[in-house]
């Protein structure tokens, strides 16, 4: 048998209020809700589950990871999550210049304070729209 783990099926995170992460998740994100069982959520991510369950102790609620969402253009994707109520971390910037595009990312936390980022590979010297014209993209 040939070991093949290349795939992710499935994250899980932990939250302390499971109504309030099932809103933030799927209307603030827009993700697609698979089902949801008792105290679990499951969401689909582009074919990788996102596993959402609650615990009694707030101390359990682990940090330290971080999810990745891929988008198209991280401006208008930002705007449209900000226009949801999402705060973010700081503005979209520059990660990592790469040979054949540049990384950029922006981060902001969910009511459980995971860190979470939007990314985009972009073009070579991609800038992000300014506000204003993220602004009438997006009417």
């Amino acid at each position: 048998m040939r070991l093949d783990l290349h795939r992710i099926g499935q994250i899980a995170i932990s939250v302390t209020d499971i109504d309030r992460a099932e809103t933030f998740y799927e209307e603030a994100l827009g993700l697609r809700k698979l089902y949801r069982f008792g105290d679990l959520l499951f969401f689909d991510c582009a074919g990788v589950r996102l596993m959402i369950g609650k615990v009694e102790n707030a101390g359990e609620v682990a940090r330290a990871s971080t999810i990745y969402f891929r988008c198209a253009d991280l401006a208008l994707a930002a705007a449209e999550l900000k226009r949801r109520g999402v705060a973010f971390v700081g503005e979209p910037h520059l990660i990592a210049p790469m040979e054949d595009h540049d990384l950029w990312m922006a981060f902001f936390r969910d009511p459980d304070d995971h860190l979470l980022a939007l990314m985009q590979e972009a073009p070579k010297g991609y800038r992000p729209r300014e506000e204003s014209s993220v602004a009438s993209a997006l009417a």
